[in-house]
């Protein structure tokens, strides 16, 4: 089963959630730069305003199902390590693709 895995992170973690996609052998991406938004649970808003300069970027990875797991472990290792930068990573089912 392929799924999708939607995560929203700090700029300054580009590269090292890049190379977690890398690690975890997923090859596809689409890159959203200068995502604004704001966190559910801690830190500020990356909102690219005078009062909020910092910014976010996403990525929509799709990948099989054994691939997920470890994905998501290499994201929360970054997390942990910066935890006021930002990240989340959320896991959807793939219906159908093309």
């Amino acid at each position: 089963m392929m799924k999708t895995v939607f995560i929203a992170y700090d700029q300054a973690h580009k590269e090292a959630v890049l190379e977690a996609l890398n690690a975890s052998l997923c090859k596809g991406y689409t890159l959203l730069p200068n995502a604004c938004g704001r966190g559910s649970k801690t830190g500020e808003p990356h909102l690219g305003s005078h009062a909020w300069p910092s910014m976010n970027e996403a990525i929509l990875t799709v990948c099989e199902e054994e691939k997920v797991t470890p994905l998501l472990e290499r994201l929360r290792k970054i997390d942990q390590e910066n935890p006021m930068l930002g990240l989340r990573a959320f896991v959807w089912n793939i219906e159908q693709m093309i």
